[in-house]
């Protein structure tokens, strides 16, 4: 019972207005660690559905031609670094010897959007849990420490908002990890805005969207046929992001409570965050061997150097 009671005020604070995303994923970390666990399976599941439910709530601030034009300026970045992170992570997966599924599970996570890559693509294939369990393990020790040397970088060199969105889009793994990172960021000497926020979410959701068809091609290429017809699952609150992004469009009053939209989605990705942080368990920690781990560094230190450079030559 005192687990529970202890879980309930944890997830107070790190939703509260004076919490940060970092420290959220942090204390989430921590508890798992200390062996302080209870609603396993129903912390996993609202975290899935909170930060959906964030991404959805952002469509109701962004007007659907912004959203175009941003998506169309990002499309090149976004397609060339998500081929470069499939080719390279699965050479390294040859390099690292980790095995075709881990591989595979690695790379997809690095490429596209870290769990949720890693559960689709892994569905695709019939991975299987313990594999799922070290490539997830993998991803999510790298995305902690990007949540917190990306802001820190960007600053050191002069990133501006823009530029920071849309590296954090590219380099972070998760869409919660992008939020969180991107929530607070402003460039040194710049007023505090909201769109380093937006760039980021808008860059990381036409990355999102590309897990159906990398699961179907897996599916394809990567399993007997007696596991081939197993359809892919489909991002659906991409559409409804989209759908509120319509409304937004169609109703130009939504402007007077756009803070507070932003605001709600962003306690909404710290506590998605925080939860999330108490699912690393001992045993996924234990499972992540070496090889997975000097692949996915490896494949995050490439993507991250690569877009970040690309980011300064092509929007400096």
């Amino acid at each position: 019972m005192w687990m529970k009671c202890l879980l309930i005020v944890a997830v107070i604070a790190a939703g509260g207005p004076w919490s940060r995303a970092d420290f959220a994923l942090v204390a989430g970390i921590v508890l798992a660690l200390a062996g302080v666990s209870a609603w396993t399976k129903e912390c996993k599941v609202t975290s899935k559905w909170l930060i959906q439910a964030c991404v959805v709530m952002l469509g109701f601030r962004l007007d659907l031609s912004i959203l175009a034009g941003a998506a169309v300026d990002g499309l090149g970045l976004a397609v060339g670094s998500i081929v470069g992170a499939i080719v390279v992570g699965l050479l390294l997966g040859r390099v690292f010897r980790t095995g075709r599924e881990i591989s595979t599970l690695v790379t997809s996570g690095t490429a596209i959007c870290g769990g949720s890559a890693i559960v689709a693509i892994g569905a695709a294939i019939g991975a299987t849990a313990s594999n799922m369990a070290v490539a997830t393990g993998a991803i999510f020790m790298l995305n902690a420490i990007g949540l917190w040397t990306l802001p820190a970088i960007a600053h050191a060199i002069g990133m501006s908002d823009v530029q920071f969105g849309q590296w954090a889009g590219v380099a972070l793994h998760d869409i919660a990890s992008v939020g969180g990172a991107a929530k607070g960021y402003h460039a040194v000497g710049a007023p505090e805005s909201s769109l380093a926020f937006d760039t980021a979410n808008i860059v990381k959701l036409t990355r999102v969207i590309w897990i159906s068809p990398l699961a179907i091609l897996a599916g394809r290429f990567m399993r007997g046929a007696d596991l081939a017809g197993k359809p892919a699952p489909f991002p659906w609150f991409i559409i409804l992001f989209l759908a509120a992004s319509g409304v937004r469009t169609l109703v130009p009053g939504l402007r007077a409570v756009e803070t507070n939209i932003a605001f709600v989605s962003g306690i909404g990705f710290q506590v998605a965050l925080f939860l999330i942080g108490t699912g690393l368990s001992r045993t996924a920690l234990r499972q992540v061997g070496w090889r997975a781990i000097a692949q996915a560094a490896t494949l995050w230190i490439l993507v991250a150097g690569g877009s970040l450079a690309a980011i300064m030559w092509l929007f400096g």
